[in-house]
């Protein structure tokens, strides 16, 4: 067996130590929860009937046999997301492949799921992050009639899945399998998409061009196929043991995908709490299962978003983890994948290069991952080479590629893109935030220049058409974090700022907002801590203040006098308690969240 990497191993000792109490007392919850549990035969007539009403009469006849097994469903599910739209099948299926266990599924419920994408740049996407916890508290709200025995979790995108996550640990003594759909298949390339879209911003084409060309990449349902958050929430399932080895990337009208839909209904029935194999979510989902999670998302070049969900996923289980884990794992973790936007490749090329099997072989031959990790599938993690393949129609396992078919898209722990992972913590006399460098080249990873301030993405543009960023600059966008308007992403900047780069001016940005998996080629300083609303020393920055952003030491500094910055009067929040699109709704939420460093949630705020 791999020796364990021996950075790997500190990490995890670290966070068991700083976790100690906080996973006992939740492990001990999880056993009292499993003891206290209303099985079926304990619940009264009134509460089955009402809760078999609905079924047919096949399934109300397998529910009154008390010791069979009962799934709930959680859906998020709707035709208006491309990667959801699929999961309108999902639970007949799942349904079908229950039965042939012995067993019965209901859809405990639904939760929401809004697109980043359709939202980016709106007012809407104030409410993106903090729909995150919502969904926490739908999936608990589904759990909490207690009829399951188990938990199929049907979602793929930004926040979706890590609210699921923390809702089903919520109910850690259920198993539970997350099923995905699948992506798209590949469109308009990534490089000609980035190329009109900065044709677009420099005012080269017009929008009809534009808008054909955004169709072609976007174009039918899936995942769209960029290695943004959805498609790292797919990787990160994986590394958690929580979904099947193999299953995240079969595109949606691929037969394998049907059977693999089916495959997780059956396995759930194999680990459910009426099985001899029990594996509930509470004990998977552990240090080792953390660490492992984040090493598959600082060697694909994952989203920076994760350096938030990561957080506020292990804090559900009753683990903590810091910045400074990440920043740690980090310096250890080679990068072996270069997809979009750290490459051309997309999704699909890289599954079709080896995929997740050969990703986490490379790394558990390296020694960077706990190959005796608890997963939902498997003897252990060890079993996470794996992939399915169709037979005569029906699945079969079998081991994935040992080497990549393609090393321009995925490559190997001995020859990797870079000997340490896509994120770095940047630390300095501004604070503390995250900025991916997989996808910014060297030359640019060190930017010192005078600050442009706004307050709104919105203020760019005018000064970029005007001419007046036509020089070296560090645009600081304050007034984003979670507590100001709910921490949108604010990908408007980009092509802007990828224009001005290509002029040749050294660019970056520096914001408590957020970029997500799509940072791209520009330095980006995002999630700074202490945000502008609770007194960052962002808020007391001005026009021409020379800040250096050093993504090679570490370094985030205002080059200033700091005495004299620190007596400046702060700056005020032009919109304090923002109203229309549902915003108002959520002021109670931004009142009460913790900042992106603590996992930017209201659940857990002020429980630690």
């Amino acid at each position: 067996m791999t020796q364990t990497n021996s950075q790997i191993i500190a990490v995890t000792e670290n966070i068991i130590r700083r976790s100690k109490s906080l996973r006992a007392a939740y492990l001990n919850q999880l056993e009292q929860d499993r003891n206290n549990l209303p099985k079926r035969e304990q619940l009264s007539c009134g509460n089955l009937a009402h809760g078999m009403a609905a079924c047919d009469a096949t399934d109300k006849q397998q529910l009154k046999i008390m010791d069979s097994g009962n799934m709930a469903i959680i859906t998020a599910y709707n035709d208006m997301l491309s990667a959801h739209q699929p999961y309108r099948d999902y639970p007949e299926q799942l349904k079908l492949a229950l039965r042939q266990m012995g067993c019965t599924g209901q859809v405990a419920g639904s939760v929401p799921a809004m697109c980043d994408g359709v939202t980016q740049g709106q007012t809407g996407m104030e409410l993106s992050l903090l729909s995150r916890d919502l969904i926490a508290q739908c999936a608990a709200i589904s759990l909490s009639h207690q009829m399951f025995d188990g938990v199929l979790a049907l979602g793929i995108c930004d926040k979706i899945v890590p609210g699921l996550l923390i809702g089903c640990l919520a109910f850690g003594y259920l198993p539970t399998i997350f099923v995905p759909a699948g992506p798209m298949e590949s469109g308009l390339s990534n490089k000609e998409k980035q190329r009109t879209r900065e044709r677009f911003a420099r005012g080269e084409i017009d929008r009809d061009a534009l808008l054909e060309a955004e169709l072609a990449s976007y174009h039918s349902p899936g995942t769209c196929t960029f290695y943004g958050t959805a498609n790292s929430n797919q990787v990160i399932l994986e590394a958690l043991g929580m979904q099947l080895p193999g299953s995240s990337f079969i595109n949606p009208d691929n037969p394998l995908r049907g059977e693999l839909t089916a495959e997780a209904g059956r396995q759930l029935a194999r680990i459910s709490t009426r099985s001899n194999n029990y594996r509930p979510i509470g004990q998977i989902i552990d240090e080792r299962a953390i660490v492992n999670a984040i090493v598959a998302l600082l060697a694909s070049g994952g989203s920076t978003n994760h350096s938030i969900h990561l957080i506020a996923i292990a804090r559900a289980a009753g683990i903590l983890i810091t910045w400074d884990d990440i920043a740690d794992l980090s310096q250890a973790v080679p990068l072996l994948c270069r997809v979009y936007p750290n490459g051309q490749a997309d999704i699909n090329h890289f599954h079709a290069a080896g995929g997740t099997g050969t990703l986490f072989n490379e790394l558990l031959s390296a020694g960077f991952m706990h190959a005796e990790a608890m997963t939902v599938w498997g003897k252990n993690f060890s079993s996470f080479n794996q992939q399915a393949g169709l037979k005569d129609n029906k699945l079969v396992w079998h081991d994935a590629p040992a080497s990549s078919h393609d090393p321009e898209v995925l490559a190997s722990a001995d020859a990797p893109f870079a000997s340490e992972g896509g994120l770095r913590l940047l630390k300095g006399n501004l604070g503390k935030g995250i900025i991916k460098v997989s996808a910014v080249a060297e030359q640019h990873r060190i930017v010192e220049a005078p600050a442009v301030i706004i307050d709104s993405q919105d203020e760019l543009k005018p000064l970029f058409e005007s001419g007046a960023l036509d020089r070296d600059s560090i645009i600081v966008v304050r007034f984003q974090g979670p507590r100001a308007n709910g921490m949108p992403e604010l990908h408007k900047l980009t092509p802007l700022l990828s224009s001005l780069q290509d002029k040749g001016y050294r660019v970056a940005l520096v914001t408590d907002g957020r970029m997500s998996g799509a940072s791209g080629k520009v330095p980006a300083v995002v999630h700074l801590v202490p945000e502008a609303a609770q007194g960052g020393s962002l808020a007391k920055l001005r026009n021409g203040d020379r800040l250096r952003v050093d993504a090679l030491q570490g370094n985030l500094e205002y080059l200033g006098d700091m005495s004299e910055l620190n007596n400046r009067p702060a700056c005020s929040q032009s919109n304090p308690d923002p109203l229309g699109c549902g915003r108002e709704l959520f002021s109670l939420n931004r009142a009460n969240i913790s900042s992106a460093d603590q996992g930017a949630s209201y659940l857990f705020a002020s429980n630690d």
